[in-house]
């Protein structure tokens, strides 16, 4: 906000403690959204590797629901399939579901834009692989204007507008109204 965010409409984040917090704290009208990746991931760390084909396909049928409702049946019967033999992964969906289901009040191409924090995360890949390989910087600036080359090198990638964003950004106006602005 200091650095001239007007507004946030969605925010995907990987559910580190506090960031949903801060984040509606500066921004109270701002949608949570937990990275389902990020979930499935710490979930699958509890899941023994013999169940965990099976447990992903069940689980597949929760966050790939066409509609909230449909998901919270496929989460109850995912709990009544693998609850007594992996409560606290069943138990993190439930508690986190308020973060995780965000996404189901948007449509499928919008979905797709905000389940996941995976682009923001490929960015920093990008810019470590760069980084990782230098031993030591004789100073910050160096280190600056490595990142600085790199950014731009990556964002030489980013030709290709967003798929239907014309479509996506009049959903969006119509779900946020004014906060949405397009310029017609």
């Amino acid at each position: 906000k200091s650095r001239g965010v007007k507004d946030i409409l969605i925010a995907c984040t990987d559910n580190l403690t506090g960031f949903s917090e801060a984040i509606l704290a500066s921004f109270p009208e701002s949608e949570i959204q937990s990275c389902i990746i990020h979930q499935i991931r710490n979930s699958l760390k509890y899941v023994a590797s013999k169940d965990q084909k099976t447990f992903m396909q069940d689980l597949k049928t929760v966050y790939q629901a066409p509609t909230k409702d449909k998901a919270e049946l496929e989460l109850d019967k995912l709990n009544n399939k693998w609850g007594v033999k992996y409560p606290v992964v069943i138990k993190s969906w439930q508690n986190n579901w308020h973060k995780l289901s965000t996404y189901f009040a948007y449509d499928e191409q919008i979905r797709r834009l905000i389940y996941t924090t995976n682009a923001v995360e490929g960015f920093h890949r990008q810019v470590r692989k760069i980084t990782k390989t230098k031993g030591a910087f004789p100073n910050d600036m160096a280190l600056l204007k490595l990142i600085y080359l790199a950014v731009e090198n990556i964002s030489k990638k980013w030709t290709s507008p967003l798929q239907n964003w014309a479509l996506t950004a009049q959903q969006l106006h119509i779900k946020f109204g004014d906060r949405m602005r397009m310029d017609l």
